[in-house]
C-alpha cells in the first residue's frame, strides 16, 4: 500500500521508491535472552523469524539501501552474547541483499559501536533523503523536512471479536508542525507493540495521538488494511 505518495507500506517496513531505500525499525536484536535474565524463558525463534519476514519483503522489492532505524539492540547497557551473534549475522544478510546499510542511532543504542565498527556500518542520529526525514522518534530531527518517518513507539491496535481480543502491529500517519509523520511498527514479532487506542505515547512528536490514520498489517493476508482515525477506534 503507498500509504503517502512514493512511499510504500511492505510489511512491517517501508519502502521509498525514489531512492530504492527499505527502512526497517526497531529490531531489538537479543530481546529474547534479556526476558531470559528476568527469568521469563522463551523459545528462540527471533532471528530465524526476522529472516524470513525479510525474505518476504526482498521478494517484493530490491533496494540499495537499508536503514535500520533505531533500537538495534535491547539491552540498554552492554551487549549481550545474543545481540553480538544475531546482529552480525544480520549484518552480512543485509549485506548481501543491498549496497549499503545505514544505521540510525536509538535510545536502546548507546554502544553498538563495536558491532557497527566491525561491519564497517555507518551510524547516524538522523538522516535526509530528499524531502524525507528519518529520525527514531525519541527526539525531533534537528532539520526541516516534509515528511519524518520514525521508529520508538511501536504502534499497535487491539481488535476485539465478541469475547476475543488480537493486537496487530500498524502504522500511523499524522502531522508534525507542518511535517507528515509516519510511524513505523517494529520489525521484532516479539516486540507486541503498544495499543494506540489506549495506551499513553512515548514519542515528543506524537502530538495528538487520536487525530492519527491508522494503517494495520495484517499477516493473514500479508496486506496493510487503513483503519481510519485513533479516535474512531473502539476504545
Amino acid at each position: 500500500m503507498e500509504i503517502h505518495p512514493g512511499i510504500e507500506t511492505i510489511d512491517l517496513a517501508l519502502y521509498l521508491k525514489d531512492s530504492k531505500t527499505l527502512v526497517i525499525a526497531d529490531l531489538h536484536m537479543g530481546f529474547e535472552q534479556a526476558l531470559e535474565k528476568q527469568g521469563v524463558l522463551v523459545p528462540r525463534f527471533q532471528f530465524k523469524d526476522m529472516i524470513d519476514r525479510l525474505e518476504q519483503v526482498f521478494a517484493k522489492v530490491k533496494p540499495e539501501t537499508v536503514v535500520l532505524n533505531g533500537d538495534l539492540k535491547h539491552e540498554f547497557g552492554g551487549i549481550s552474547k545474543q545481540e553480538w551473534q544475531d546482529t552480525m549475522r544480520l549484518f552480512d544478510y543485509l549485506s548481501r541483499k543491498c549496497k549499503k546499510i545505514i544505521v540510525i542511532k536509538g535510545n536502546h543504542d548507546p554502544n553498538i559501536a563495536p558491532m557497527t565498527t566491525k561491519k564497517a556500518i555507518e551510524v547516524v542520529p538522523e538522516l535526509a533523503i530528499g524531502d524525507i526525514a528519518l529520525v527514531h522518534g525519541d527526539s525531533p530531527p534537528k532539520a526541516k523536512a516534509k515528511v519524518i518517518l520514525m521508529g520508538h513507539e511501536h504502534p499497535a491496535v487491539s481488535l476485539r471479536e465478541k469475547t476475543r481480543a488480537e493486537k496487530f502491529k500498524c502504522f500511523l500517519k499524522g502531522t508534525y508542525k507542518q511535517s507528515v509523520l509516519i510511524v513505523l511498527p517494529s520489525f521484532n514479532t516479539c516486540v507486541e507493540g503498544t495499543d494506540v487506542t489506549k495506551e499513553q505515547v512515548l514519542s515528543p512528536l506524537i502530538t495528538n495521538i487520536r487525530d492519527c490514520e491508522v494503517f494495520v498489517v495484517d499477516d493473514v493476508r500479508k496486506k496493510t488494511l487503513y483503519f481510519g482515525k485513533v479516535k474512531d477506534l473502539p476504545h
